[in-house]
């Protein structure tokens, strides 16, 4: 907008572009809550249900089920 008064470019006005301001993305990167479970919680089997505490540094997908031997997923 050379002259300021709205013309210019196709899609070079106001609110479009990366910087939008508050409105912007939000959270950051990996988008804020789901960035990690946490030290706490459990690790399920999704074969058979089987509920074991998880262990700090350990992921639950690199554990076994006690049970059935199935990889652990995160609950």
């Amino acid at each position: 907008m050379p002259r300021g008064d709205g013309t210019g470019p196709a899609g070079a006005g106001a609110g479009t572009g990366m910087g939008r301001g508050r409105g912007g993305q939000g959270q950051g990167r990996m988008g804020g809550n789901k960035a990690g479970a946490g030290p706490s919680g459990y690790c399920v089997c999704p074969k058979c249900g089987e509920r074991v505490p998880h262990r700090v540094g350990t992921p639950c997908y690199e554990m076994k089920c006690p049970k059935c031997g199935a990889k652990m997923a995160r609950e």
